[in-house]
């Protein structure tokens, strides 16, 4: 009887067994799907969390925009610009990315009022970069002091420089010297702090002397930012937006021809183009016309400037003959050593801004 008792309980005992195991397989199987599914719920809930978290500091990036815009400029309507400028009448200057009058403000002061040819931005896109604009703060720097963004109208409202730019300047032989001097390396030095200084990478690519403005003191100050771009300094393929963008013939530098990426070296490029045209007084747009006895030369002013270089009074030969007479011989070779430098076909050559300031800066060229 004994025998029989414990054969049956074995017998349940293996039993048991026998459907346990599949129960505890069965268990196991939906305790790693509800894991899994759980783990699944969590990843697409943080991927939401990011993405409205990247959703609303855009927007309220945008909103930062339009309230910085506000806080540091004077919004004007377009009826009081109209009337400032006297109905538009007073025309300065115009150029790809709009035309820009002369007025004179309620107060009296004397403005500089850039009329864009085309709304192509939204308002709050437009106050945004005006925001960005806001932020730039340096001497050489052309100063805005308000806007307007009113239905397809975007003007944009800057100091008046009183002495105009040095492109009229260098035609009208008004310039000596000293204020040459001054006026290349002032906008060395603003180069070198949009380049290097700013928390966006900004690059101007449009550097002629149509866009460096004279104060009443002879004083540069950079302006037209129609091409400029902000860039974020860790993000090197932001290059690619350059694609569609040209300067101004007879200042592009070779990146745009060859199409290849587009850095800051592309303002070093132009900047020393404008050197030239100051030191010789020859606009790189129309070539170079010269003769000289015998001697008849028609072409690049780059190339002209090099082939002058070999002589022993090379500077004496491409000097613009309103300064002849009257400049430093130790400075101005500098000049044109470091415009020179700056022309190279190759990028990786071309010294940065910051060293250009540092070179113009030099103390052994100070002493001579």
């Amino acid at each position: 009887m004994h025998e029989i008792l414990l054969i049956s309980l074995v017998v349940l005992e293996l039993h048991k067994e026998y459907v346990r195991k599949p129960e505890n397989r069965f268990v196991r199987f939906f305790l790693w799907l509800a894991t899994a599914v759980g783990a699944l719920e969590v990843v697409c809930f943080l991927i939401i969390w990011v993405f409205l978290i990247k959703t609303r500091q855009k927007s309220g990036a945008d909103q930062q925009g339009y309230h910085q815009a506000e806080m540091w400029f004077r919004k004007y309507s377009y009826s009081e610009l109209k009337e400032v400028t006297k109905g538009f009448n007073q025309e300065i200057s115009r150029g790809a990315e709009g035309i820009v009058y002369k007025g004179i403000l309620s107060d009296q002061r004397h403005v500089a009022i850039k009329r864009l040819y085309e709304a192509k931005q939204g308002e709050e896109e437009f106050l945004a970069e005006v925001s960005s604009i806001g932020r730039l703060n340096h001497m050489n720097l052309i100063e805005m002091w308000g806007y307007c963004a009113e239905g397809k109208h975007r003007l944009l409202v800057y100091e008046y420089m009183e002495n105009g730019s040095l492109a009229q300047n260098l035609s009208s032989n008004t310039l000596d010297w000293s204020k040459r001097y001054n006026i290349a390396l002032g906008t060395a030095r603003v180069l070198a702090y949009l380049h290097e200084e700013c928390l966006e990478w900004i690059l101007h690519c449009d550097i002629k002397p149509q866009n460096i403005l004279l104060d009443a003191n002879y004083q540069p100050k950079v302006a037209d930012f129609g091409l400029s771009k902000l860039l974020n300094r860790n993000n090197l393929n932001n290059n690619l937006r350059f694609s569609v963008i040209r300067g101004t013939r007879g200042y592009m530098a070779p990146e745009w021809v060859y199409n290849t990426p587009i850095t800051s070296k592309v303002d070093v490029y132009c900047y020393e183009i404008v050197l030239l045209e100051m030191i010789t007084g020859k606009n790189p747009t129309t070539g170079v016309h010269s003769n000289a006895g015998e001697e008849s030369y028609n072409g690049r002013l780059v190339t002209w400037v090099r082939e002058k270089r070999g002589d022993a009074s090379w500077l004496e030969h491409i000097i613009d003959p309103a300064i002849k007479t009257n400049f430093d011989e130790c400075k101005m070779d500098l000049l044109a050593r470091v415009a020179l430098d700056c022309v190279e076909v190759n990028k990786d050559r071309r010294p940065t801004m910051s060293q250009v300031v540092e070179m113009l800066q030099s103390h052994d060229c100070l002493r001579c």
